[in-house]
């Protein structure tokens, strides 16, 4: 532990539900700036992906990282949220109820459960929202803070899906002709302006799949597994249960959908010769590509 404490200390700071500049960072530590940098580096090495807004820090949930860690914890996102609404209403001088709050929402990157400001901000955000999807009319996220760019700005845009129980939103911006999913947390206002919607068949539903991965265009994959490639899928993603048929005392039919070969392409290639991929064309080529890429690399 000694050996890799300083490492971990600095992962702690950065997935506290906080921002922090780097000169911060390293007076927490007790290291230099330039010290400091070189332990961003190594974050990056690992997988970490660092993110840097303006001149503060803080590590994306959506690293490889946090995503095989939270496929570990029982209770979901969405189960994380609802308990932190229902604890919203609880007496605040309940400080049991408080830790809890702000537990989950550090460990599941939720906005501030016991900042009233924030909470009333993001309801006038979603009302609004919904204003305009139901009357099909362009609106303005007004200073939207985007980690990607670095940049706070105001994004004219038409808001077509509300998305992990009223945090994100998905639109079509209309600068970019992309469709983009916005934190509401990360706006500070949303005026709906007497514009209506004009790109509204570009529209298109996000869908997450089992591995935890969101997009927009859906893959079925079909594939026959062996007992131990079924025990272990089930186990792992429970939700998968629902996509198998039994073939034979022992042998599984998997048919699903998914987003990304990156979750089920890890799985499949853990377990190769147990698994028979038997439907998507697409997902073949992926794994003989990696298959092929494997084999040049030893």
């Amino acid at each position: 532990m000694d050996k890799y404490g300083r490492e971990l200390d600095l992962i702690l700071i950065l997935t506290e539900n906080a921002s922090y500049t780097a000169q911060q960072i390293a007076d927490r530590l007790g290291i230099t700036r330039r010290n400091l940098y070189y332990y961003f580096d190594y974050l990056r090495d690992c997988g970490f992906n660092l993110q840097k807004t303006g001149t503060t820090y803080r590590l994306d949930r959506s690293s490889s990282f946090f995503r095989r860690l939270h496929e570990q914890i029982s209770l979901s996102e969405y189960e994380a949220a609802y308990i932190c609404r229902r604890l919203d209403s609880d007496d605040t001088r309940d400080h049991t109820a408080v830790n809890i709050r702000q537990k989950l929402a550090r460990s599941f990157n939720l906005p501030d459960a016991v900042n009233p400001e924030l909470q009333r901000r993001m309801n006038d955000c979603v009302a609004k929202l919904r204003e305009a999807m139901a009357t099909r009319k362009m609106v303005v996220l007004h200073k939207y803070a985007s980690p990607h760019s670095n940049t706070v700005t105001d994004r004219i845009v038409e808001p077509y899906q509300l998305m992990n129980d009223e945090r994100d939103v998905r639109c079509h911006e209309i600068r970019s002709h992309e469709n983009k999913t916005f934190r509401l947390s990360r706006m500070e206002s949303v005026e709906i302006i007497d514009v209506p919607w004009t790109f509204d068949d570009r529209h298109k539903q996000m869908y997450t799949d089992m591995f935890m991965f969101a997009g927009e265009q859906r893959y079925t994959v079909k594939m026959r597994m062996g007992l131990l490639s079924y025990n272990l899928m089930v186990e792992e993603y429970p939700q998968s249960a629902k996509c198998f048929t039994a073939d034979g005392d022992t042998a599984w039919i998997f048919e699903g959908e998914v987003v990304s070969f990156l979750g089920i392409g890890r799985f499949v290639l853990g377990l190769y010769e147990d698994i028979e991929v038997i439907g998507c064309e697409e997902f073949k080529a992926y794994l003989a590509g990696k298959i092929k890429s494997m084999s040049c690399a030893g």
